[in-house]
């Protein structure tokens, strides 16, 4: 995978009891995975968990140790499909995928999975995407567990709170035979700290041992009548059963004074934001002891009634902190309190925005208007008085430009962009699609390319209403990763059934770059656990695609323009299909430099690419950033006062991929670009030439200067 060792993480993994292991949240719950006794392990990578995936595929040989099944699955409903081992046998197992999206993908199977019911504890470990960090579209996974029935976990952003998560998590599937969600926020799953851990174990039942003993039983089977009765078993046994499991053991957590005017009710997530703003307001220490009660909803569903109304008792005001929208949480409360006919006044979004993350100042300023509302004598006297304005802060959107994502310095699809860029400006405008992954920044200056993306895999089915012909064909984008997750069937294959004439460009750079650089069928490299060099135009060919190109170096400019425009003008009537591949730039210098370094600390000649611009040549015409808009790409301002204008300029970040040069020659702009190469340990050949070269540059230099006209001392 990339050339990347996780081999210090994997000791981690080792520890025994009366070990302290100390580092982030996500690989903290691995360890916990494996203290509680977990069956089988799988999942589909994407930030913030795909660390989990990561590590436990250099974990091989320890989880063969233990007996313990790991599967890199296609894709999130894949890795839920594998839970059905729990259904009929007490083993435990756990999925991971990235937060909503992956909840997306995985709801028919998440949907199937709760109907039947669990035998053995499952656990869904969901990094939930939400926020100032987030790359995704703005959802909640909470509505799935609403929807499916199962229970919901959102434990306190400390280590030893989400792992004591994740064994509650199996024994309260176990208990109530349900599937357990394990919500984990960005910052929960980056968190860094510390706790006491356990010796792993072996699963009582490993997959192995199932299989010599092979279990039916068809009222697990979600089909009539059995999924009348599935229902009926969710509400009358399952739900009592987890119930009466979080209360006996105390699954949700109150904080502070039994007895105060008012409390707040919260997220596990949410607590210590919460804390913090209280210890602002002088009302909790750096211990986290408040002086207002809490009550940390470590499970968020399903809420349990008789729990909340006793925290409510003698309250006259309680505030529901529940990050997101819809506010289902504070719904349900709200409906608790007026079926039990209570007085109380129950804060919530009329205080919190409704959107948007709760960042420090949010909470802040919502936990003071509700003591100032419900508790004034609570509040120090240095709390601003209601009339009194907040100091100007300072707009930094007038004075900071935004930064948008974009392509890694030398990163192989830039050039693809480019030469598309330079189609349009020959065929005019297209309709152009974009998919999930790396290539989506291609919607953003400088290229502005494709306008819509509606899922992992789903570029080309996006384009499907543009099939029916027109005076332009319709372009679509998807990378590897998305093609072998979703695209093979519900993007390619619905263009071969429907005798699609659009043309998709597939990129192929070697690896699920934009989850981490995982490898994926059609990887080049040999891995020793995962099936690899499986190409991509076989898949194609074999679904009936015809018409298939292949570019092997995408830095090609003026073959990549070529080659879509013959997809674009060709008299073919049916899908058309563009290999574009090149290894992905980040993976190929973290491969790369190493070897490069123990290369030259062994004394070998070692020489390094490097581009440049040569200022007395350029123009300062900028085209060849408007089609390239490469990092290591800038400006550059002449001493030279005939010349007001800033030149090209290329940095240190350089990495010798050519774009930059291949884009001037395509779009015969100017000779201005130059290839150089720094040489480490040269030869004494190399050595000699480049001293005469420096003698005769130092003359011609030294020349220049006496001939230059000086102006030192005029006007004076």
């Amino acid at each position: 995978m990339a050339e990347r060792s996780f081999k210090a993480e994997v000791e981690h993994l080792r520890l025994g009891a009366g070990d302290t292991f100390t580092g982030e949240g996500i690989l903290a719950i691995t360890k916990a995975l494996l203290e509680n006794g977990v069956g089988y392990v799988g999942g589909y990578q994407g930030a913030p968990i795909s660390h989990l995936m990561d590590v436990l595929a250099d974990a091989q040989d320890l989880l063969g140790e233990l007996g313990v099944r790991f599967e890199a699955n296609a894709s999130e409903s894949a890795a839920t499909a594998m839970l059905a081992a729990s259904v009929h046998y007490p083993i435990r197992g756990a999925v991971t995928f990235k937060g909503p999206v992956g909840v997306n993908v995985a709801s028919d199977a998440l949907a199937n999975l709760s109907s039947s019911g669990v035998t053995g504890g499952t656990l869904i470990i969901v990094g939930e995407d939400y926020g100032e960090g987030s790359s995704i579209m703005q959802e909640r996974s909470h509505a799935f567990a609403m929807k499916s029935q199962f229970w919901l976990l959102d434990p306190r952003p400390n280590l030893p709170s989400i792992t004591r998560a994740v064994g509650q998590g199996f024994e309260l599937s176990e208990a109530s035979n349900t599937p357990v969600m394990l919500m984990v926020r960005i910052r929960s799953c980056h968190v860094t700290g510390s706790f006491q851990t356990r010796d792993n174990v072996a699963p009582p039942l490993t997959v192995r041992d199932a299989l010599a003993a092979p279990r039916r039983d068809f009222t697990r089977v979600v089909l009539p009548p059995m999924s009348y009765l599935h229902e009926q078993d969710k509400v009358k046994i399952r739900w009592p059963a987890a119930e009466k499991f979080i209360v006996e053991n105390q699954l949700n957590e109150v904080f502070g004074p039994p007895k105060a005017p008012v409390g707040i009710v919260l997220q596990g997530g949410m607590y210590n934001g919460v804390i913090r703003a209280l210890q602002r307001l002088g009302l909790a220490d750096t211990h986290g002891n408040s002086d207002v009660p809490l009550y940390v909803l470590n499970v968020t569903y399903p809420l349990v009634k008789d729990e909340f109304l006793g925290f409510c008792q003698g309250k006259d005001a309680v505030l529901v902190v529940e990050e997101g929208q819809p506010e289902f949480i504070e719904q349900a409360l709200s409906t608790m309190l007026f079926r039990a006919q209570s007085p109380l006044r129950l804060f919530g979004k009329d205080l919190l925005p409704m959107a948007g993350e709760y960042t420090g100042q949010v909470m802040l300023d919502a936990v003071t208007s509700f003591l100032r509302q419900s508790a004034p004598d609570m509040l120090s006297g240095q709390v601003r008085a209601p009339n009194t304005q907040a100091p100007d802060m300072p707009d930094l959107a007038q004075t900071v430009p935004i930064r948008p994502p974009g392509f890694c310095t030398g990163c192989p699809e830039r050039p693809i962009f480019a030469a598309l860029k330079l189609v349009e400006q020959k065929l005019g405008r297209h309709q152009i699609t974009g998919d999930i992954g790396c290539h989506l920044f291609a919607s953003l200056p400088p290229f502005e390319i494709g306008g819509s993306t509606m899922g992992y895999g789903l570029g080309p089915a996006s384009n499907a209403a543009f099939d029916g012909g027109g005076e332009r064909r319709a372009i679509s984008i998807i990378g590897d990763g998305g093609f072998w997750h979703n695209g093979l069937s519900s993007s390619i294959g619905n263009m071969v059934y429907n005798k699609s004439d659009s043309v998709a460009i597939i990129i192929d750079n070697f690896y699920s770059a934009a989850t981490g650089g995982q490898d994926v069928l059609s990887s080049r490299a040999q891995n020793a656990t995962k099936s690899t060099n499986n190409p991509i135009s076989s898949a194609l060919k074999g679904i009936g695609v015809k018409w298939v190109r292949e570019i092997d170096h995408t830095y090609d400019v003026t073959a990549m323009r070529a080659v879509i425009e013959e997809a674009l003008t060709t008299d073919y009537d049916g899908p058309k299909v563009i290999i574009a591949a090149s290894e992905c730039m980040l993976n190929r210098q973290r491969r790369e430099k190493p070897q490069r370094a123990v290369a030259i600390r062994e004394g070998r000649r070692v020489g390094v690419p490097r581009f440049g611009v040569d200022a007395d040549i350029c123009t300062g015409d900028h085209a060849c950033i408007r089609l390239s808009g490469c990092p290591s790409l800038s400006l550059k301002r002449l001493d030279d006062p005939l010349r007001d204008d800033p030149v090209a300029h290329i940095d240190q970040t350089c990495v010798g991929c050519g774009n930059c040069g291949e884009v001037a020659d395509a779009a015969i702009l100017c000779p201005s670009f130059y290839r150089a190469e720094i040489v480490h340990n040269p030869g004494p050949v190399e050595r000699w030439w480049d001293a005469q070269r420096k003698n005769i540059i130092t003359r011609l230099q030294s020349r220049r200067q006496k001939a230059r006209l000086s102006f030192e001392g005029v006007g004076q």
